[in-house]
């Protein structure tokens, strides 16, 4: 398996260079597929019907869903855990805390390292087109398979921030070069203020 990505050269209409040529990439076959034909794969690869999965998963789903309106980060079985927070400006003055400094809300999932080490071992196929669509080569990875990620494995998200995003832990920013980022509750996260 691998993940295909189309590079087609177009002429860019934006940026610092208008006008200019340039390869864009884009995903090849990105589809959305139905709840009925993952039911039926999960049924073929367990021996369980694919109501019974149906049911299982709708019940799981709705209990997920009330979990993280409390707060909790809610392990997905085989997948990660996933928490919702907000993005919101930092400010100094207690008086100045108020719910319009949230900008929004978020879902924040963190993927199990399975999930991780399936993505960073799967390959990347590109195929390089020009304007009109004609193939003009082929590239398949080499390169590491270094996965994005704003919090590495000892809890320390890339600002600097001590804690973690399963436990709902507060960060304080101890990155003196980024003064600007506020605490971070819950963290793994790059933006000001809080997650």
């Amino acid at each position: 398996m691998a993940i295909r990505i189309i590079a087609q050269r177009r002429v860019l209409k934006i940026g610092k260079n208008p006008g200019v040529k340039k390869f864009v990439m884009r995903p090849e076959l990105y589809t959305s597929l139905t709840e009925k034909k993952v039911f039926a794969e999960a049924a073929t690869h367990s021996g369980i019907s694919a109501g019974v999965i149906k049911a299982a998963w709708d019940a799981a789903g709705e209990v997920i869903r009330t979990w993280a309106t409390e707060g909790h980060s809610v392990p997905l079985p085989g997948l990660g855990h996933m928490r919702f927070g907000v993005r919101s400006k930092a400010v100094e003055g207690l008086d100045d805390v108020k719910t319009s400094l949230i900008s929004t809300r978020r879902i924040v999932f963190t993927p199990s390292v399975d999930v991780k080490d399936e993505l960073k071992n799967t390959a990347i196929q590109i195929t390089c087109l020009d304007e009109n669509g004609n193939v003009l080569k082929r590239v398949t990875s080499g390169d590491s398979g270094e996965i994005e990620d704003n919090e590495n494995e000892n809890g320390t998200t890339e600002n600097g921030n001590n804690g973690s995003t399963e436990n709902g832990g507060t960060n304080s920013n101890t990155n003196p070069s980024n003064p600007t980022n506020g605490d971070n509750t819950g963290g793994g996260d790059n933006g000001d203020g809080y997650n």
